[in-house]
């Protein structure tokens, strides 16, 4: 059977039943046999003569549109050499694909399964596709370089048999300067699904439009429409009804389009990148330098064009090693230049796109690649260009909508290749001058915001002022902490950037702002760095107040952040001679404070008793209510120490009191941070007590003070208190969670107690029964 025969009476059994009428009766009334019908319908007879079709058109009472068609189909089967359906037209595949299993299934399941003729034949209420009567379109998009053709060429022929009408691959050459217009495809696709030129002719372009959803209507095909320049270029090509599966491939996100599956595609995994490579350079090479591999992979940030383009770079060059490609492609100044293999580059692939910007969105983009951090928000990229926060999103909306930049929620990222081809197009674009000014207005912002989102942590402080006009929103601690959170890289490097240029008042300023915010987020990693950093500021100032302020936080973040007491100390007692100089009493309470917690962790409790009664009496003395709680908490932390737990509970209790007579005078996030320590502590006493109910009790509204203030650190570590207390109850079920949900926290716990945590998760012991 040809596929030329098979549309004949594919169509013959579609008008067949649209007409309510069985083999039988159109035997009757066009005088055809039942047989003869039968084996034109199944394709196992040749398409009949102009006489039969005729005859069974008269018997179908068929119009003259109709009947035409019916006899064009006959025409086509008959005519030797000639195939109007069938057709199928790709270009050479690639054998060496990887990955994208998920991607394939839903091709897979948004195919259908394989058109079951006899249960087509068996069933004469429903028509040939009628299982499919509104074609499935889906549009693939992605950055330059991920494998959008070579996924859908994939698909293509995995799913080849489904559509035994057709299968057409039409390259919409959408990154042409001038890409075909819509009508041109158009007849490129008629005259490969086998419409004569006379038709075409006959019907005139005005009709095309008309001719390719009825062809369409009738077929089930396979439609691939490779490189789509945009909406514009597409919407003309998209059938309507009928059993066709469409498959739009474009870098652009063709948000314009109605009812379309989307289907995104991003880089590959590790393992999946890895795999690639290995079936490039060869398994023995990939197996003898693993790690090498592992890297290149990395630096080609598993994009699929970079990986094939190193990979075919090592396979024509077998005497190099993959340590040898992995160190040159780890020059960043050079990575896009070795990442070419013959005529094809990963750089030509970017600068498509990039040429199809508008000027807005091209300078935009290249001043993206100044972003020091992972990604952006808004606010920050508007900075870059001095446009307004609104024309910056959209601008921002179009670079994603071609590919070139991704967003997660309210972040904007580009990806690390297309940022070192930003710089590159910067470099060759614009000045020196111009580039550097960019980015110190960005740095500017990033600095004067952290400033005002920080102080929502300080005493005196809060909400912004009313004169302060931001870009971003600040209207509470929590949105204050995201941003700071969100923004942390950013501003980080513009901390460093102000530090080397000796900006050393907005160093303090910025690092002042911070210190109690960073109670929120201990565990971030650098603020030994920011204090660091400010110390070295704070002694070009040659203020000893200031030194003194930015050497006790120094001391802080030694001593908790890097678990470093002994160097913590060090700190502390410079802290206190800059204190001394200044003759400020609060700062040398908290040299005292912070010296007196650095000898409770080395062991040396006999020192520590001395170190917090100065501290009490010095935050005394400076009428500071914010000092003196943590001096009491520190205090209380002292008596547990040294297994004094019942005077550790009174102490623990006096500070609960404290915080309930000061009410308001004390910041709420202080507060919070006090309260939450002291109940803690409570707990903590309890639990070497051996009470136990009362030491969950404690525990339990620690954690969950914790958890609403959203201070992670602290959370993850009274949680594994929390679960330790449950255990000792015989509360296993309670403590199974609570350790659970210490593991889940995330970025921001207490690396240590998460893996107390999952220790105890993992011994079988402790969970029997549970």
């Amino acid at each position: 059977m040809s596929a030329q025969e098979a549309a004949f009476g594919t169509l013959l059994r579609k008008m067949r039943q649209t007409k309510s009428l069985t083999i039988e009766a159109l035997a009757e009334a066009s005088g055809v046999s039942v047989r003869g019908i039968g084996d034109l319908e199944r394709g196992r007879r040749a398409a009949p003569q102009r006489r039969t079709v005729a005859a069974l058109a008269d018997g179908l009472g068929l119009h003259d549109i109709e009947r035409e068609r019916l006899l064009a189909a006959a025409r086509n089967g008959r005519a030797p050499g000639y195939s109007p359906v069938g057709v199928r037209s790709f270009p050479r595949g690639i054998d060496d694909f990887v990955g994208r299993a998920g991607e394939l299934a839903r091709l897979e399941a948004l195919a259908g399964p394989a058109e079951d003729q006899g249960a087509a034949d068996r069933d004469a209420g429903r028509g040939a596709g009628a299982a499919h009567t509104r074609s499935v379109v889906v549009a693939v998009h992605g950055a330059p370089g991920t494998g959008k053709t070579t996924l859908a060429l994939r698909a293509a022929r995995r799913l080849a048999d489904r559509f035994p009408d057709g299968q057409l691959m039409v390259d919409l050459r959408g990154t042409d300067d001038t890409p075909p217009a819509p009508s041109e495809l158009m007849l490129q696709v008629l005259k490969a699904l086998g419409v004569p030129d006379r038709d075409l002719a006959k019907a005139g372009p005005q009709a095309h439009p008309a001719v390719y959803r009825q062809v369409l209507a009738d077929r089930r095909c396979l439609l691939v429409l490779d490189n789509a320049r945009d909406e514009a270029q597409v919407r003309p090509l998209l059938p309507g009804s009928g059993g066709t599966l469409v498959l739009v491939t474009s870098r652009r996100m063709l948000t314009g389009l109605d009812d379309v599956v989307r289907l995104p595609l991003g880089t590959l995994e590790p393992a999946e990148s890895a795999a690639f490579l290995t079936a490039l350079v060869g398994a023995e090479r990939a197996s003898a330098e693993p790690d090498a591999l592992a890297e290149v992979a990395r630096l080609c940030e598993h994009l699929p064009l970079a990986l094939r383009v190193a990979g075919n770079w090592l396979a024509t060059r077998t005497g190099w090693s993959v340590r040898r490609l992995a160190d040159r492609l780890a020059r960043e100044e050079r990575r896009l230049d070795a990442l070419a293999a013959g005529d094809v580059r990963v750089a030509s692939a970017f600068d498509l796109s990039y040429r199809q910007l508008t000027p807005a969105a091209a300078r935009l983009f290249r001043r993206l690649s100044l972003v020091p951090g992972p990604d952006v928000g808004a606010a920050g990229a508007a900075r870059l260009t001095g446009q307004d926060l609104y024309d910056t999103e959209d601008t921002l909306e179009e670079l994603v909508e071609a590919g070139l930049l991704g967003i997660t929620g309210h972040r904007y990222r580009l990806h690390d290749l297309l940022c070192l081809y930003g710089r590159d197009r910067l470099t060759a674009e614009e000045s020196p001058e111009d580039a550097e000014r960019a980015r110190r207005a960005m740095f500017r912002w990033l600095l004067e915001t952290a400033v005002v989102a920080g102080r929502w942590y300080e005493p005196d402080h809060g909400a912004p002022p009313p004169t302060w006009r931001g870009t971003v929103d600040l209207s509470s601690a929590d949105k204050a902490r995201e941003w700071l959170q969100a923004e942390a890289p950013n501003w980080l490097a513009a901390l460093r950037a102000a530090a080397q240029d000796g900006d050393h008042a907005t160093v303090v300023e910025v690092a002042e702002s911070l210190h109690w915010f960073s109670d929120q987020w201990i565990f971030w990693g650098h603020w030994p760095e920011v204090y660091g950093t400010a110390v070295r500021s704070a002694e070009a100032l040659g203020d000893p107040l200031v030194e003194a302020t930015q050497l006790n936080y120094y001391a802080w973040a030694l001593l908790l952040c890097e678990g470093r007491p002994a160097d913590s100390l060090r700190y502390c007692a410079r802290a206190l001679d800059a204190a001394r100089r200044a003759g400020d009493p609060a700062q040398q309470a908290w040299a005292h404070q912070y010296a007196g917690w650095a000898h409770r962790l080395m062991g040396e409790n006999d020192k520590v008793a001395g170190h917090n009664a100065r501290a009490v009496a010095h935050f005394d003395a400076a009428g500071d209510v914010h000092g003196m709680l943590q001096a009491l908490l520190g205090r209380a932390s002292v008596l547990r120490a040294t297994e004094r737990h019942e005077e550790a509970i009174k102490a623990s209790r006096q500070v609960l009191a404290r915080l309930d007579a000061a009410g308001e005078r004390v910041e709420p996030h202080i507060a919070a941070f006090a309260r939450v320590n002291a109940l803690a502590g409570l707990g903590i006493s309890h639990s070497r007590l051996g009470r136990w109910d009362e030491a969950v009790e404690n525990l339990r509204e620690s954690v969950e003070l914790c958890h609403a203030d959203g201070n992670t650190a602290l959370e993850s570590r009274y949680l594994v208190m929390l679960g330790d207390a449950l255990l000792a109850a015989g509360r296993t079920a309670e403590a199974h969670e609570a350790f659970e949900r210490c593991v889940a926290l995330g970025a921001g716990a207490d690396p240590e107690r998460v893996a107390v945590a999952r220790s105890r998760l993992a011994d079988p012991d402790l969970w029997h029964p549970i």
